[in-house]
């Protein structure tokens, strides 16, 4: 009898160790199955939560995730692959999205070219087998760029082409400039499934310049030369800037600049003959009065020193008069390195 009651606790003891299925609240919690979700409405017990809050939130958790489990239960079962499935009903709650639902893939340039012909993708094969280099070799991805390095280890010159150019590099070259367009073909695509405006140049994102920018930097370079641009060539179809004015160009200018306006070499010496001839002469009353008077002065001043000189030329008698008449009428000195007509010149002699 002490072993039966030995079991009989053992066993007591393990189902203890398992709770219950049936749960009770006094609320029913809210399930989406579809979602799997549990919404329980009832008041948490704050007592509880700060005894023993690790302990209390594990019960709390076990209690609904098993009513959930219950109801799933009810659903209908299947067994597939010696495992039993239920099978979910759509689910009842929305939940809000950070974004839009995508929409349908928009096709490339050559996807809608394959579409309207028909042309059928197919799969390419992973290796073939080269009978150069008499191997199997990856046609595309690992090892492939490794394959050609090895099959092309010389290259032929053509009779046209440079004998000292070098073909490997030109091969490297003409690689890369088809990576480069197969990356700016995939631009393009983006920029067209995103509805944007393709430049000719390809996609270069939103902080280009766009064309009125552009002719008015050209506009801004053309005229930043000492004329203002004026004696520079225009380009076929060459478009002007429009709102750029000699004030827009140069900010800080104080000086008159309607000489700087592109106008004709005959138009601009029309302008200056009539405003000489349409000139009017100001007359200013007191400049000429004052000028008047200041000539008037000088005369009198000049008449007074030269009656002075005569005075004194009198005085002085015959000696001074005609020292005076000697200094006047000097005779000049002879020659001066002037040849004189008439007059023979001794040659070298001859010996």
């Amino acid at each position: 009898m002490d072993i039966v009651k030995e079991v009989l606790e053992k066993q007591q003891k393990e189902l203890e160790k398992y709770k219950p299925v049936t749960v009770e609240k006094h609320l029913e919690v809210r399930n989406d199955l579809g979602m799997m979700l549990c919404t329980d409405p009832n008041d948490i017990n704050a007592e509880q939560l700060k005894e023993n809050k690790e302990n209390f939130l594990q019960e709390l958790t076990r209690d609904n995730v098993q009513l959930l489990l219950n109801e799933i239960w009810d659903l209908p079962t299947e067994r597939i692959d010696e495992c039993v499935v239920a099978k979910l009903p759509p689910s009842t709650t929305i939940l809000p999205r950070l974004r839009k639902i995508p929409g349908p893939k928009v096709l490339t340039k050559w996807e809608k070219f394959a579409k309207e012909k028909g042309i059928k993708k197919r799969k390419k094969d992973k290796k073939i087998f080269d009978q150069e280099l008499d191997k199997w070799v990856p046609t595309y991805g690992y090892r492939r760029a490794e394959a050609e390095k090895s099959k092309d280890w010389v290259l032929e010159v053509p009779q046209t082409a440079d004998p000292m150019a070098d073909m490997f590099q030109q091969k490297v070259d003409l690689r890369n400039e088809k990576v480069a367009k197969n990356e700016i073909q995939r631009m393009k695509n983006i920029v067209r499934a995103k509805k944007m405006d393709i430049p000719r140049s390809g996609y270069l994102g939103p902080e280009v310049a766009s064309s009125k920018q552009l002719l008015t930097a050209a506009s801004i370079a053309k005229a930043s030369t000492a004329s203002i641009g004026k004696f520079q060539e225009k380009l076929p179809k060459e478009k002007q800037a429009r709102g750029i004015g000699i004030k827009e160009l140069m900010p800080g200018l104080k000086r008159k600049t309607s000489h700087l306006r592109e106008i004709s070499e005959k138009e601009e010496n029309l302008e200056l003959i009539k405003s000489v001839l349409n000139k009017k002469p100001k007359l200013n009353v007191d400049a000429a009065i004052s000028l008047q008077k200041k000539e008037a002065k000088e005369e009198r001043e000049k008449e007074a020193t030269e009656g002075g000189a005569k005075k004194k030329g009198k005085k002085g008698g015959s000696k001074k008069g005609k020292a005076g008449k000697s200094r006047q009428f000097k005779k000049p000195k002879g020659g001066r390195g002037q040849k004189v007509s008439g007059k023979k010149t001794a040659g070298r002699k001859r010996r």
